[in-house]
């Protein structure tokens, strides 16, 4: 191995598995490494300290190295100067661009570090013209001649502050942040979060919920919409289904044509939800719907009654679709983005591909709740990149109410 670079990182790095996984990834990318130095932390409270100098057959290898092991919090020793080359053409960054992770980000130019604006993953970092401020920005987006920068010299990425320790009841999530599992006590969990959205709403943050239609299917839509309306959910997120059926549930009562209060089919249930699409198109909108008295209820209503924000991005699968859905994926991502901006916890529940697509746009200092039946959306979130990810594998249905019976007074369902 001709080409190498010393890297160093700190923290828990063996208690939290950092360390192996580091390891993992210069071998995972063909490369060799030697550690020059480990200081290892005495007690619990402790960082420990490592020093590895990375080796590969080129440098554009090691480079490619660096650039992963950011991911964990580890940066060159000499950081040296960011790299900036003019973007080729529109929507192309140049071959070498560095590719960001969702950890906050400083730039080396002029020999003084810069925050990098808008912390997100698998994007590029722009820099002005004038070199007076940089952000991420994603490759769809760059035009040409924006400065990109390129490689990974003079980049530096800043892992996550341990979490305040606190007591066993309110611990930031330290009794369920042992992996993805079932066996643990769900009223645990629930407390657990309703605090920590007690916490983000005391500071004046934003609540994002991501949500699919199985919150209506599983009779959740009350639970959710009673959480709208006191506050706990400020932006969501979610496709044509979630809004489709919970208008269906509002003007027919049933969703998928079941009867959402004795549990069966209807006589033309099948049609429900297509005719509720029909119902919101001819009148033009979600909001106007509430507006003339068309939707009395349910999630949409309150997001629309209580001034909330909701971007709805569909797919090829969807009917109708109802007029809010962007069907423009990308321009569905840019209305995902601009909603960002003072959300300090996100909350996702039942959609795996809303989900992913949220992860891959938050950043990492954002703390998220993944809530699924399957074991699988959860893991699947975290492997993604969304390491602050927590995962609560259990029914929708029954989640939603317990959290609305934590977080909102006299919370009854009818």
């Amino acid at each position: 191995m001709e080409h190498a670079k010393t890297v160093e990182l700190r923290g828990h790095l063996i208690d939290q598995g950092v360390f192996a996984r580091v390891m993992d990834d210069v071998l995972e990318y063909s490369g060799a490494y030697t550690i020059d130095r480990f200081d290892v932390g005495r007690h619990h409270t402790d960082e420990s300290y490592v020093q590895l100098t990375v080796s590969a057959e080129t440098p554009e290898q090691v480079e490619r190295i660096i650039m992963r092991l950011q991911t964990h919090g580890a940066n060159p020793l000499d950081p040296g100067i960011a790299v900036l080359k003019p973007a080729p053409r529109d929507g192309v960054f140049p071959e070498d661009f560095y590719s960001t992770t969702n950890f906050d980000t400083q730039i080396r130019l002029n020999g003084n570090w810069m925050d990098v604006e808008n912390s997100e993953m698998d994007c590029g970092i722009i820099v002005t013209e004038d070199r007076s401020s940089a952000k991420t920005l994603p490759v769809s987006d760059v035009k040409e001649g924006e400065l990109v920068v390129c490689g990974g010299e003079g980049v530096k990425v800043l892992p996550l502050p341990e979490p305040e320790r606190k007591s066993p009841e309110s611990s930031n999530f330290e009794f369920m942040s042992g992996g993805v599992s079932s066996e643990r006590p769900q009223a645990l969990q629930v407390r657990q979060i309703a605090e920590r959205m007690r916490e983000v709403k005391a500071r004046g943050e934003k609540i994002l919920w991501v949500g699919g239609p199985a919150i209506v299917h599983t009779g959740a839509g009350k639970a959710l919409e009673a959480l709208i309306n006191e506050g706990y959910a400020d932006v969501v997120f979610a496709g044509n289904a979630l809004a489709a059926h919970d208008i269906e549930s509002n003007l027919f009562g049933t969703s998928l044509g079941v009867d959402l209060d004795k549990g069966h089919g209807v006589p033309h249930g099948h049609e429900h939800h297509i005719r509720a699409i029909n119902k919101i198109r001819t009148c033009g909108s979600i909001a106007e719907a509430v507006e003339q008295g068309v939707l009395k209820g349910g999630i949409m209503h309150a997001l629309v009654k209580n001034k909330k924000d909701f971007v709805l991005v569909g797919s090829v699968r969807d009917d109708g679709p109802l007029p809010d859905v962007y069907t423009d994926v990308i321009e569905g991502q840019r209305a995902m983005r601009a909603a960002l901006p003072g959300v300090g916890f996100a909350i996702m529940v039942a959609t795996m591909l809303h989900s992913i697509a949220t992860g891959n746009i938050l950043p990492a200092k954002v703390p998220l709740v993944s809530v699924d039946i399957n074991p699988a959306t959860v893991t699947k979130l975290a492997d993604r990149g969304s390491a602050q990810a927590i995962g609560v594998i259990t029914d929708i249905g029954l989640f939603c109410e317990q959290l609305a019976g934590e977080l909102v007074v006299g919370y009854k369902r009818d």
